[in-house]
């Protein structure tokens, strides 16, 4: 699958999964937009530190955290569409996309020095909302099924999943309080660029307060479709 790191080259070679029938929610268009400009700044910074370091590449002197999301190369797939085809193949809802980006937030709140850039965002974003729909969907498809749509084998899933949960120290859970707050902070990001657009308010239908923490396990709610080993 992906042992060169190469995503693009594994969704190319991968049959396609079953689509779902549904429209696309919003909240793929806004969260793709929030992620493509703090991705392109990071970059941008990453950039910067190569310019100024002779003979250092400026990921070095970028903190390690991250390492294990890194690809070899930036995926020619676009965040959006990756986003889209995340929710075109597995069904999950809306408010998982939110809860992902909590999640992301959280962890880059916890390491400050590791930055989401355009070699680990789409590992994060599947790992991320494939965790989120474990939490909130009472139906969802298995790691294997995620790996697929992902573009990652199965096992790199695993492991990635292992480790951003780690990254995190299980701290997963998220309130509507919360839910709401990210939900509103991602539109003024729209308004503040001339777009009005609000998320889809699917409430967190698992919310509990803050102060609880839960872990996540892997269990399997819905079977994989037939020709999933």
């Amino acid at each position: 699958m992906l042992g060169s790191g190469d995503l693009t080259s594994n969704l190319s070679r991968q049959s396609e999964p079953s689509p779902s029938e549904s429209t696309t929610p919003r909240v793929l268009t806004i969260l793709s937009h929030v992620i493509e400009k703090l991705v392109a700044r990071n970059d941008k910074l990453v950039d910067d530190m190569d310019k100024k370091l002779d003979g250092v590449t400026g990921l070095a002197r970028v903190g390690k955290s991250l390492n294990v999301f890194h690809g070899v190369r930036a995926p020619n797939i676009s965040i959006v569409k990756y986003l889209e085809r995340l929710y075109k193949y597995t069904s999950c809802s809306p408010s998982c996309f939110v809860v992902g980006y909590v999640y992301i937030d959280r962890l880059t709140h916890k390491h400050p020095d590791s930055l989401v850039i355009s070699l680990n965002v789409h590992r994060l974003l599947v790992t991320s909302v494939m965790v989120a729909s474990k939490m909130l969907d009472d139906v969802h498809y298995n790691n294997a099924f995620y790996a697929r749509v992902g573009g990652v084998s199965n096992a790199e899933l695993n492991r990635l999943e292992m480790e951003f949960l780690f990254l995190l120290d299980f701290g997963v859970v998220v309130s509507s309080r919360v839910f709401e707050s990210y939900c509103s902070h991602l539109e003024k990001e729209m308004m503040i660029n001339g777009a009005s657009q609000r998320i889809e308010r699917a409430i967190v239908p698992n919310a509990v307060d803050d102060v609880t923490e839960l872990s996540v396990e892997d269990t399997q709610s819905s079977s994989p479709p037939q020709g999933m080993d």
